[in-house]
């Protein structure tokens, strides 16, 4: 016993030597700011994104405001260009710089190669801008993990990823903030390559709802679609949803207990 509490203190103590500076390196690897800064991510509220054959679906658990507080100031996904937008989980204020920098950068980008940036180009750009946050004193790491979703010149979706070590990737549907662990698992069970804007709406909602507190009336949805601009769906449309996904799983529940006591 006494071992272990020695060796416990030993890296309680290791840790505390190395958390304060960001570039050096634990003896073991770990970048302690960082993983601090991931553990900001996953503090913060619930995100989703969902592709599908033609559209992306973003949504957010929104936290309860203060009665006298205006809501539209207190939003989690941004517009960054025409054809693209993002959803964050994490600092609210960091995610603040990070957008209106990547805003100016994908105006910079047209007026240089007069064609609009691609949701790759911007994301890797997001997650460079990140990166440099990790790598020298003086500065912290971004406590924020993005997913970033639009259509390419071609028309075709996309989904991306990044998170506070500069890390990007492209996914099918993702996940970041409170939850993540539990929508991650729904996600792998119930996505359906190709599918069509009603299922991937009603995919992003259900997992959503697993994890936000109040139900439909604290998330908020978005449906990007190639031809026509970015849809929040209604709270009326979400309630119907809502609605429509309990029935589902009651029925499922019912289907499983018939199958258990054949």
């Amino acid at each position: 016993q006494q071992q272990r509490i020695s060796s416990s203190s030993s890296s309680s103590s290791m840790a505390s030597r190395y958390d304060r500076a960001l570039t050096i390196f634990s003896p073991d690897g770990h970048l302690f700011q960082v993983e601090y800064a991931m553990e900001a991510v996953r503090k913060g509220s619930s995100v989703v994104g969902v592709r599908g054959k033609d559209c992306v679906v973003l949504g957010v658990e929104k936290y309860a405001a203060a009665k006298l507080q205006d809501t539209r100031t207190v939003r989690k996904i941004a517009k960054l260009d025409s054809h693209i937008m993002l959803a964050f989980a994490g600092l609210n204020a960091d995610a603040r710089v990070l957008v209106n920098r990547a805003r100016v950068e994908c105006q910079s980008h047209r007026l240089t190669v007069e064609d609009a940036p691609t949701v790759e180009y911007i994301s890797r750009w997001i997650a460079g801008t990140q990166q440099r946050y990790t790598q020298r004193g003086g500065v912290r790491p971004f406590g924020v993990s993005m997913i970033l979703a639009g259509f390419d010149p071609d028309g075709k979706p996309q989904l991306y990823k990044t998170e506070p070590s500069g890390a990007f990737s492209s996914w099918k549907a993702a996940t970041t903030g409170k939850g993540e662990k539990t929508i991650r698992e729904y996600l792998e069970t119930a996505y359906q390559p190709d599918m069509d804007d009603g299922m991937a709406v009603k995919t992003a909602v259900r997992a959503l709802l697993d994890v936000a507190d109040g139900g439909a009336k604290n998330i908020e949805v978005v449906v990007l679609t190639a031809d026509s601009p970015a849809e929040t769906l209604s709270q009326d449309r979400l309630a119907d949803l809502e609605m429509e996904i309990e029935r589902e799983k009651e029925e499922e529940a019912e289907r499983k207990r018939q199958e258990a006591s054949q």
